[in-house]
């Protein structure tokens, strides 16, 4: 994965081992690894933006590595403050964010797949999906009714869905196999809040009118199905977190521990790529000195 790279947090803490060998209750979502207050958070992500800026400018100029970072969450875990505040110093010339809603009658005659293909970053780039294709081993699961609009394969058509499931997982993982072997670095982060918290911030937005557009009726009915969610989520975490594209689980109960550990993920995995600046050739420093003699030099 290139050189080991400094960070502030103890990533092992995040990190969802790829033998299966996980349980989602057992990471606690208020857990903030010592970091004591919002001002120590807020430094450590001060630093991180700082390193992901230096970090992009070498992505865009070698043009040789691009970056995908996936964030998942249930409503309310901060998945969009966590992309305004990390990426609050990067080049927006050189970063792509799409937001995945329900797929389009036309999405739906593909692959599921399909839609994040279509997404996927230019070398020298960074894409962030806002939720991903793995909404469809996640609120799929959950309400599987919405299988009915979908094209399933002929193969799996008549089999149960727990088959259904371990094949997407295999895809999921061979799709981003593939990615690795192309030199895009999968950052996949889930942002882990509780039940509690959610309420809260459900609440904050109805008692506060300039939040009000960010609530959703929809988002209160989601929440009967918690353990559901928290099932899929397991699933989905043991099954598609790999050496090449390992997950990372952050505890979002607080927000600035939330987005100071994420810009520490993102920053560290993009500085591991070691990137150089491309030693000019020949031919381009000769050019240098004959612009240089026509400009006066």
């Amino acid at each position: 994965m290139g050189k080991k790279s400094r960070h502030h947090f103890d990533h092992s803490h995040f990190l969802v081992p790829t033998n299966g060998d996980f349980r989602l209750q057992d990471r606690d979502p208020a857990f903030t690894e010592g970091i004591k207050n919002k001002h120590a958070a807020r430094e450590a992500l001060i630093d991180d933006v700082r390193r992901l800026a230096s970090s992009q400018e070498l992505l865009w100029a070698t043009g040789t590595h691009s970056v995908l970072v996936i964030l998942q969450a249930l409503d309310a875990a901060g998945k969009d403050g966590a992309i305004k505040h990390v990426m609050s110093g990067v080049n927006p010339q050189g970063v792509d964010v799409t937001s995945f809603k329900a797929p389009n009658d036309e999405e739906l005659t593909h692959h599921f797949l399909w839609r994040p293909m279509r997404k996927l970053p230019a070398r020298g780039r960074i894409a962030i999906f806002n939720r991903s294709y793995y909404e469809e081993v996640l609120v799929v699961r959950v309400h599987p009714s919405f299988l009915d609009a979908q094209v399933i394969p002929s193969r799996l058509k008549d089999a149960p869905l727990e088959d259904l499931w371990k094949s997407r997982f295999d895809e999921i993982n061979a799709f981003e196999h593939h990615l690795h072997l192309q030199d895009i670095t999968v950052i996949k982060i889930f942002l882990n809040v509780s039940k509690e918290e959610q309420r809260k911030r459900f609440l904050g937005r109805l008692e506060d009118p300039s939040k009000l557009f960010k609530f959703s009726a929809r988002d209160v009915a989601e929440r009967e199905h918690w353990e559901e969610y928290q099932h899929a989520y397991e699933q989905m975490l043991r099954a598609t977190s790999t050496p090449h594209a390992p997950w990372y689980v952050v505890p979002a109960d607080k927000k600035w521990f939330a987005r100071a550990a994420v810009a520490d993920i993102i920053s560290s995995r993009i500085a591991a790529l070691d990137l150089k600046l491309p030693e000019p050739s020949a031919t381009q420093l000769a050019e240098v000195a004959k612009y240089r003699e026509i400009l006066g030099d």
